[in-house]
């Protein structure tokens, strides 16, 4: 596997984790995510990926994900197999393992885009496929389209990266999408602030690894500390699928709240994002308020998978 990747190096690879991403690659992944977006909004998309065939392999519930991944192939003129509904419905019932799942889906299509709840099961399907694999998430692992799509969404929103401020809120334990963010805004000359209870605080590996890179750091239990000067809240909920103490998940569930009142003491040109789904820790007033852009880094994410599809076809 290269050790970067900008869209010409992309055709016929894997992608498995931020790591493969250097700053200076992702400049062309971004160009072509702005293209994409020319491309669906002036003509609705295009015939790039015509007989082209993806593989949709969702082992856990998706909603942005595995919609996404499907509108970019088909608005790139390809088609999907979508195995997106549980895998009670797939043969994975019976007791097929994923190797095998892997090698049969491989027969029919030209990628696959797998989502599962085991750490490190992406690169086990990698290791068995003959077509490119694309990582949607590996349990509390990472979620690489999903973290270039919120880089994308910060540039995009704020015209930079180099000397901004993001605060990650919520469960960083689990939280595979500030797991691969806070890896790719390591890249950068960032501040980066870690709010979440003691339970939920980040791997004390990937801290290390943070910290080891030079960056300014700080944790805090309380967004108070932090929300007049940052310049992204980047917010998460608490999964409650990872945990297998239920009374726990129930006490830290509404551990965040983002609500008008603490909006009110945000900077005027700050940004709110959210991987979503949601579950309480957003007030949906917030919605109206032009600093959410939780609902444009939802559409940024087809654009992205839009590019990052185009580049493992060998079409970019």
């Amino acid at each position: 596997m290269p050790a970067s990747l900008a869209p010409r190096e992309l055709a016929g690879q894997d992608i498995l984790s931020v790591r493969q991403f250097q700053r200076d690659n992702l400049e062309p992944v971004f160009a072509l995510t702005e293209h994409m977006r020319e491309v669906v909004r002036r003509d609705g998309g295009t015939d790039l990926l015509a007989r082209r065939v993806l593989a949709a392999l969702f082992f856990e519930p998706s909603t942005r994900t595995s919609a996404s991944f499907i509108a970019a192939m088909e608005r790139l003129g390809g088609s999907v197999i979508p195995i997106t509904q549980g895998v009670q419905f797939s043969s994975v019932s019976k007791g097929e393992s994923l190797p095998d799942t892997i090698r049969t889906l491989e027969q029919y299509a030209d990628a696959i885009v797998l989502r599962h709840p085991v750490i490190g099961s992406a690169q086990e399907a990698a290791d068995a496929a003959q077509v490119p694999i694309i990582n949607a998430g590996d349990g509390a692992g990472e979620h690489p389209t999903q973290a270039l799509l919120d880089l994308f969404t910060i540039r995009d929103e704020l015209g930079k990266l180099d000397g901004l401020h993001v605060a990650m809120v919520g469960d960083l334990r689990f939280g595979r999408t500030v797991h691969s963010l806070t890896q790719l805004l390591a890249q950068y000359r960032v501040k980066l602030s870690f709010v979440s209870p003691e339970i939920l605080r980040l791997p004390l590996d990937l801290m290390n690894e943070v910290r080891g890179r030079g960056l300014a750091v700080q944790e805090t239990y309380s967004v108070a500390d932090v929300i007049g000067e940052v310049d992204v809240l980047y917010v998460t909920r608490v999964q409650k699928e990872r945990f297998t103490d239920l009374a726990q998940y129930e006490e830290l569930k509404g551990y965040y709240v983002i609500d008008e009142a603490i909006m009110a003491a945000a900077r005027r040109d700050m940004i709110v994002m959210h991987p979503l789904p949601r579950v309480g820790e957003i007030d949906p007033r917030v919605d109206a308020d032009p600093r959410a852009a939780y609902f444009r880094q939802v559409q940024n994410g087809m654009f992205l998978r839009m590019a990052l599809l185009a580049g493992v076809l060998g079409k970019a």
